[in-house]
């Protein structure tokens, strides 16, 4: 079995108050460890908040996003296994949008005859 490891970088942008979105799902045969996730409030003036859920666990909790604002969420690298959603839901006034990135290592393992 060969392993397979790639350096990624994921970016998402919401406009609207929406969610479960997924992020991430890795394969079965996939891990990934995430590095940094990042998250932008492009308003000037609105203070959406963010959650983020590694399948049923909510990971980040309605994180409040300052107006005009970046914050890294991740004090930690965090590891997402196969078959698993990594998903956001925003939600309050979004409209000038959101930016969510995340730069991983994805592990795949490769099963070789």
């Amino acid at each position: 079995m060969a392993v397979i490891n790639e350096y990624k970088f994921y970016g998402a942008t919401s406009t609207s108050a929406e969610g479960p979105i997924t992020l991430l799902n890795p394969g079965a045969n996939e891990t990934v460890i995430i590095k940094s996730l990042h998250v932008t409030n492009k308003s000037g003036s609105n203070t959406p908040t963010i959650t983020i859920t590694n399948n049923a666990f909510q990971v980040i909790n309605t994180q409040t996003l300052v107006a005009a604002t970046s914050v890294e969420i991740l004090t930690n690298p965090m590891v997402v296994q196969g078959d698993t959603v990594l998903s956001y839901t925003t939600a309050g006034t979004v409209t000038d949008g959101v930016d969510i990135t995340i730069s991983y290592l994805n592990i795949k393992k490769e099963k070789v005859d």
